[in-house]
Order: C-alpha cells, then sequence, then structure tokens
C-alpha cells in the first residue's frame, strides 16, 4: 500500500486538481462549468479564497479535497465547508478518504480556528451518507440547501 503523503496544492498541481474535479463531476453527474483558470484564481489570485489538499504517492496524485471559510452565528464561529473531495477508485476503502477529510479539519482549525465542519452530499449517494455518518456527521433537519446563480444571480446584483 501506498504512502500518499498530504500537502496543501500548489500551482503546478492545477491539471492534476482540475482533472479529479472533473472525475468527480462526472462520478455524480454534476455539471463542471469550473476551468483551470478559475482554480487558479480562486486557489492563488490576488483575492484567493479557496484552499485545497492533494494527496499524492508513485507520482500521481490519488485525492483532492477543496474548501472553503464560513462563518455561523448559529454555530458560534468560524467553520470549514468542503465543497468537493475525491479518491482515485483504485485507492478508496485505503483509508485515504478519511485522512484527507481530517487533513482538511486540522488545516481549516490552525488557519482560522474552524470549529464545524459543514458539506453537501446528494440524497442518492448513500455510500458518501454512510461514510459521512461513519464519521459523526448528520443531516440538519429543517434546512434546504437554496442557490441563486447564473443569470439570477447577475440580474439580482445589477439591481439598484
Amino acid at each position: 500500500m501506498t504512502d500518499f503523503r498530504i500537502r496543501p496544492a500548489a500551482a503546478a498541481d492545477l491539471e492534476a486538481l482540475d482533472a479529479k474535479l472533473t472525475s468527480l463531476s462526472r462520478e455524480i453527474g454534476d455539471p463542471h462549468p469550473a476551468t483551470i483558470d478559475d482554480l487558479r484564481a480562486g486557489l492563488f489570485g490576488p483575492a484567493a479564497f479557496v484552499h485545497a489538499l492533494v494527496a499524492e504517492g508513485e507520482g500521481r496524485v490519488a485525492a483532492v479535497a477543496l474548501f472553503t471559510p464560513v462563518f455561523s452565528t448559529a454555530r458560534g464561529g468560524p467553520g470549514v465547508y468542503l465543497s468537493d473531495i475525491w479518491v482515485e477508485h483504485a485507492t478508496r476503502g485505503s483509508g485515504l478518504g478519511l485522512r484527507l477529510l481530517k487533513a482538511v479539519s486540522e488545516a481549516s482549525r490552525a488557519r482560522w480556528g474552524a470549529g464545524f465542519l459543514r458539506l453537501a452530499v446528494h440524497d442518492d449517494n448513500g455510500a458518501a451518507r454512510r461514510f459521512y455518518e461513519k464519521q459523526g456527521f448528520t443531516a440538519v433537519v429543517g434546512e434546504m440547501v437554496m442557490v441563486m446563480d447564473g443569470p439570477a444571480f447577475e440580474a439580482f446584483w445589477r439591481q439598484a
């Protein structure tokens, strides 16, 4: 079993990061309009606000995680939102996903004092739901994720 090293993503990882996140989107049936340039701006641009970790070993990136700070008055402070996590098929079941999830929590705690970890999982992704529940995640009853994007978002912020 390969001993994968988990570390912050670097600019040299952008192609691998993009490929892994594209694979994730394809696997779960999500659209994937984000480009390498979008990742570069979010991770390394002048207004960088995204964080990424990669797990590498044997000359390849085998897993990635993308996360951002979040603040909640209901939870009493800062937390972390894990927007994307992906582990290559050949490595699933090895514990690498759990190590990556822990690394996200450790990095966010060290960087901005995160006291909670939030993520979204598709209703029909039973394996992911079971994995997260096993780690201690619980569904937030009474909440519904809502999004304003695309033309609706542009029209909204353009309103006077």
